[in-house]
């Protein structure tokens, strides 16, 4: 049969059209009728340095993954609600939800001249998932056969007791994989997945052009892609200051630019960015400091949109701290979620752009429940925290030789809530906690990545396609491609295999939110709040808009 799954994507859109989009701001979008649009005319954005190169694959925070959404297109690709369409894929077909085949667009082409084929994305795929090839997101292959033979890991412990995995692939290609011609793809995967072809538009699943596969480092200092935009010219990345990204004038995807191009301007603080905002210096931001989620709305009458989005934050607990390992390591993970009053903060530092969380993935996407079992350590209790902290103490005194340090990027406007979260745990379990700031939340990555942190760690995710699973099994499975700190459990592990071989999406959901009850019984990380995502823009855009995960549609921005 033709395989065309939208049930999840179409729940999401539901949702959000019947939210309330103002949260004291404007609506999700906004259009000054009365000035014509400049189809050439380059707009800036509010970013920050991208942690590596820029290769799809190994891209997975959020300021590389805005250049590289729009430098390269899929098989597929998101409309602003979450609904999949295709963009390079012809069709995508299954009889059985396990044996896909996939049938590319021809005429297809890089930036480069270089012909996009079936055997461009074999290729780009297998670079992903080799885990020689240390690409962040080759998990995201996880379901394809033979995954686990390219993947491999060989696991050794020196003489301090550290453990360091080193990539030992068996096979240098996935077995289920292959191109059957110049425009078939064929997939197959370990077991039956009905929503499996969902996630194609995400940017693990991108082309790319043979140069990227030869020299990947020098690539991705100049990526060469086929999406709306392309690199000003070589040299557009200019380390810690920018990014100049133009139109592609040979682009005839989904997502045509509206603009001329965009410039992204790295900021290390908010404050200074909204300032160029206020003086037309900058065009748009999904950044808002802290001191101006009050006034941002009159501060920017019709220019100015906030919505319930697909982003979550969590406070993530490293597994590797011997303050939160063991039975007393538990006890002490509850009572740091009793102590933080989630609902005070969002109201006060965050002016209701945040909700407090209620599970591990946020309530705009299809299959969310709350309620469930173990959730109600994310309720604030006082007396709770200091109870079970009393209980740890008894078990295993807390180190507290230093105070509980939580790193974050100072960029993100992060610094004011976490100063909250702080005073709660020095209030409420008498303990010494402050941030550990950063200029670059890349800095941030690569500490979690290292395993060197000393406290605890900010996190976040920005959904990457409309699916539950999408924030469970990239973020907490063994060995997924975020799962920095490394979290484990074989049951948890098992719950999202048996949620991504249901039949219905409806019986998977229930799996992922089982699997859910255990994450709050382990408590890796610890749910905040989801976010409904403000911008602004300045008087030299006439409509900008959010996605439904919240990043921005730059290629849909309109400029005077």
């Amino acid at each position: 049969m033709r395989f065309s799954r939208t049930s999840k994507a179409l729940g999401l859109a539901a949702i959000v059209a019947l939210a309330v989009t103002g949260c004291g701001g404007g609506s999700g979008t906004n259009t000054n009728s009365s000035a014509a649009s400049d189809p050439n005319k380059v707009i800036s954005a509010y970013s920050n340095e991208p942690q590596n190169p820029l290769l799809p694959a190994n891209t997975n925070e959020v300021y590389g993954g805005r250049v590289v959404e729009l430098l390269f297109e899929g098989l597929r690709a998101y409309d602003a609600t979450g609904k999949p369409v295709n963009a390079l894929a012809e069709s995508i077909e299954t009889t059985d939800s396990q044996n896909w085949t996939i049938k590319v667009k021809s005429g297809a082409k890089f930036t480069n001249g270089e012909a996009i084929t079936a055997k461009t994305f074999v290729d780009s795929w297998n670079f992903a998932a080799l885990s020689t090839n240390l690409q962040n997101n080759g998990f995201f292959f996880e379901s394809i056969e033979g995954y686990a033979d390219v993947s491999a890991v060989t696991e050794t412990t020196g003489a301090d007791g550290k453990k360091t995995s080193t990539p030992a692939p068996t096979a240098q290609t996935m077995s289920g994989l292959s191109a059957t011609d110049e425009q078939t793809i064929s997939v197959k995967l370990s077991q039956p997945e009905a929503d499996w072809s969902l996630r194609l538009g995400y940017s693990a699943f991108f082309p790319l052009p043979s140069e990227a596969i030869k020299d990947p480092k020098k690539f991705g200092e100049n990526p060469v892609g086929n999406g709306p935009y392309k690199f000003e010219k070589e040299g557009a990345w200019v380390h810690d200051q920018s990014i100049s990204l133009v139109k592609n004038p040979d682009y005839s995807g989904p997502r045509a630019a509206k603009n001329g191009g965009v410039t992204f301007k790295f900021y290390t603080d908010p404050g200074p960015a909204y300032t160029d905002l206020q003086g037309d210096n900058l065009d748009v931001t999904d950044v808002i400091p802290s001191n101006a989620l009050k006034t941002y709305v009159t501060e920017f009458p019709d220019r100015n949109a906030t919505k319930p989005v697909a982003t979550n934050s969590t406070l993530n607990i490293p597994g590797y701290n011997p303050n939160f390992q063991g039975e007393a390591g538990k006890l002490r993970r509850q009572a740091l979620s009793y102590a933080i009053n989630r609902e005070e903060i969002a109201k006060v530092v965050f002016n209701g752009t945040r909700t407090p969380s209620k599970a591990f993935a946020p309530p705009v996407i299809e299959g969310f429940k709350e309620d469930l079992k173990g959730s109600e350590v994310l309720k604030f209790d006082a007396a709770k925290a200091k109870d079970l902290w009393t209980q740890a103490e008894a078990i295993k005194p807390y180190d507290a030789s230093k105070p509980l340090l939580i790193a974050s990027n100072t960029d993100g406007g992060n610094k004011e809530w976490i100063e909250a979260v702080a005073n709660g745990f020095k209030n409420n379990l008498g303990i010494e906690s402050e941030i550990q700031p950063f200029a670059k939340f890349a800095e941030v990555l690569d500490l979690r990545k290292s395993q060197s942190l000393p406290g605890l760690s900010r996190a976040g995710w920005q959904g990457d396609y409309p699916s539950l699973y999408n924030f469970l099994g990239p973020v907490w499975a063994t060995n997924a491609s975020s799962n920095y700190e490394k979290y484990t459990n074989p049951e948890f592990d098992k719950l999202l295999k048996e949620g991504l071989a249901a039949k219905t999406t409806e019986e998977a959901n229930a799996k992922f939110n089982q699997a859910q009850e255990i994450l709050f019984a382990d408590l890796p990380g610890l749910p905040l709040w989801d976010q409904a995502r403000a911008i602004v823009w300045s008087n030299n855009v006439i409509k900008a808009e959010t996605g439904w995960n919240g990043g921005i549609l730059y290629y849909n921005i309109e400029a005077k």
